[in-house]
């Protein structure tokens, strides 16, 4: 299989990485405009750089392209990989807005090719353990999830703000994690350093089946944080992204000799237990099931659709926060109009 990268900012340079490492695979090409970003690319390959996508694909005619340029040119970068008939593992978000995003997904049907969402977080072993294990029911009816994703603001982003950027990931795991849908937003946004769009924000929202939804996302904080806390009747899951690591923190409700207490039956503090997961970089799993998917030619495990909902879901974000009201996902947002 023959393998190219357009984009070698931060991500794009991972992407190259885990593809030259990847058995059976040749990274044949690497995109981009900038000279630097393409001889740091080719140091210690054979791999060949070009300044342009059209360019690339006729000389090297790769099989499938990863896209990890600025948001504003992923339809264009998918429209010139379908006419060829490439498929592709697209960066979140898929496009600057909904009805952009629904154009890829119509360029992609007719062309035929696999078009993957990158929402790494799918592929983090501690939120898969957590999936499980809230299948499983192991604490119980979930009264509530929350995400924090905060840390330094990144001088990569320049042409979207912390919602399209990392809420989207938070938006994204968390129909993942509940296997639900989300049915209202609520949400404010602060603009304190970055100059052209947010930087903060928090979120309220609410599951079809009940579940409180809490995401706080921001590049203000010195500190960087990636957690997930899931919240049941029976205790708390706490996993944290950057660590790999999953813990439970059980609710033992413990019998006293006070009467009235008894009649409280409220939570108390139980055991805590730290899970032994095994830790794999979420870009080669995710890039691995991309590779599995286009090979046996069935629908690969982030569709375009799931993409497309993350970022209505940021649009609504946006939205109730330009109200200051909730918004239904019924609602027609504003941007997507």
């Amino acid at each position: 299989m023959k393998a190219a990268v357009v984009g070698l900012g931060m991500m794009g340079r991972n992407h190259a990485r885990v593809w030259s490492d990847m058995p059976g695979v040749d990274l044949a090409g690497v995109v981009d405009p900038a000279t630097a970003a393409r001889d740091d690319a080719l140091r210690g390959r054979t791999t060949r750089a070009f300044s342009d996508m059209a360019e690339m694909l006729d000389a090297v005619r790769p099989d499938v392209v990863s896209v990890a340029t600025p948001t504003a040119h992923h339809e264009e970068c998918v429209a010139q990989a379908a006419e060829r008939g490439v498929h592709v593992l697209l960066e979140k978000p898929v496009a600057p807005d909904v009805v952009a995003a629904e154009r890829i997904a119509a360029i992609a049907e007719r062309a035929g090719i696999t078009v993957m969402v990158g929402h790494i977080e799918r592929f983090n072993p501690a939120l898969l353990e957590l999936r499980r294990r809230l299948e499983a029911e192991e604490i119980g009816a979930l009264f509530q999830l929350q995400a924090r994703r905060v840390g330094p603001f990144p001088s990569r982003i320049r042409d979207v703000g912390v919602v399209q950027d990392l809420a989207t990931h938070d938006l994204d795991q968390t129909r993942f994690l509940l296997r639900d849908e989300l049915d209202l937003v609520f949400a404010q946004t602060a603009q304190r350093v970055h100059t052209e769009h947010e930087d903060l924000v928090s979120m309220v929202g609410r599951s079809r089946g009940g579940v409180i939804v809490d995401i706080e996302v921001n590049w203000l904080s010195p500190r960087k944080v990636r957690e997930v806390v899931a919240l049941g009747a029976g205790g708390m899951f706490v996993a944290d992204s950057l660590t790999q690591d999953l813990f439970l923190y059980e609710n033992d409700y413990e019998e006293g000799a006070w009467r009235l207490l008894d009649t409280l039956r409220g939570v108390s503090e139980g055991n805590m237990t730290r899970f032994a997961i095994r830790r794999k970089e979420p870009l080669r799993a995710e890039i691995e099931a991309f590779v599995a998917a286009v090979q046996s030619g069935g629908a690969p495990p982030i569709p375009l659709a799931d993409g497309i909902m993350a970022l209505r879901l940021a649009e609504a974000t946006l939205e109730s926060a330009r109200r200051g009201a909730p918004v239904t996902m019924e609602e027609p947002c504003a941007s997507a109009s």
